[in-house]
């Protein structure tokens, strides 16, 4: 078994908070093994297999996940965001497609029929952004956590809404958090901002990957807006442009 394979399954294992012993109890082996087993990379196809299936999860599911602990962020084709800027409910669907939505819960919970997802699911197919099987069961071929373009269709179509939406709020209940600092830093100092930041996203894209095959009762969707950019309130300007402006002769 792979280095990266095991990896992803401890990863799975902290995310779900289930240690060695709690597994084991699950595979009705001793603990002892179950550490060999990490230890010494030592699964069997069979014992892989009762492991999924004890994590609710597939091996195609352990591979991608694997494979995006080695890839960063991926941008969609101009023509894959232009054609989900162009029709909100295709890029709706879609976007329930890589939260782990099934066909029937979108039939369910939603006011779109089963031959109008039907036919959202044959347009993201010909886009190339899933894979549409029997069952309509379906896997992305795109990651989860790809990324707008910078002045893309998506930003354009949809950027100003996401973040006038995700402000309004008090943030004050119990799963919400808001940090906000407008402080003078060297050039050297706001880089490291950025590339922490740039690393807690990628922390953040790990745990997506390690939920997502987590039933969709344990889960819960959360707005994460992480950004940082040379910036000062507007009121400063205007202070700014008092200060230049030319002084009037108060003299007598």
């Amino acid at each position: 078994m792979t280095r990266e394979i095991v990896e992803t399954l401890k990863k799975i294992l902290k995310a779900r908070s289930m240690t060695y012993a709690d597994l084991a109890v699950a595979l009705r082996v001793s603990t002892p093994t179950v550490k060999r087993l990490f230890s010494q990379r030592s699964f069997t196809l069979e014992r892989l297999e009762e492991i999924l299936k004890v994590l609710e999860m597939d091996f195609f599911e352990l591979a991608r996940m694997s494979h995006g602990r080695r890839s960063g962020p991926v941008e969609l084709s101009l023509e894959q965001e232009t054609a989900l800027a162009k029709d909100a409910r295709l890029f709706s669907v879609f976007w329930l497609i890589t939260n782990e939505w099934r066909f029937d819960e979108i039939v369910a919970q939603f006011k779109l029929g089963a031959a109008q997802i039907t036919t959202f699911y044959a347009r993201l197919e010909r886009l190339r952004l899933i894979d549409w099987r029997p069952g309509n069961r379906v896997r992305l071929r795109v990651p989860k956590h790809y990324v707008w373009r910078a002045g893309g269709p998506l930003r354009k179509a949809y950027g100003l809404k996401v973040v006038t939406e995700f402000m309004r709020s008090r943030f004050d209940a119990p799963q919400d958090t808001f940090h906000f600092v407008a402080q003078d830093l060297s050039v050297e100092s706001a880089i490291v901002v950025k590339r922490r930041l740039e690393r807690v996203a990628a922390e953040i894209n790990e745990l997506i990957e390690m939920d997502a095959a987590a039933p969709g009762k344990k889960r819960v969707t959360l707005g994460v807006l992480l950004a940082c950019r040379p910036w000062s309130i507007s009121i400063i300007h205007a202070l700014r442009e008092d200060s230049e402006a030319p002084k009037k002769d108060v003299r007598t």
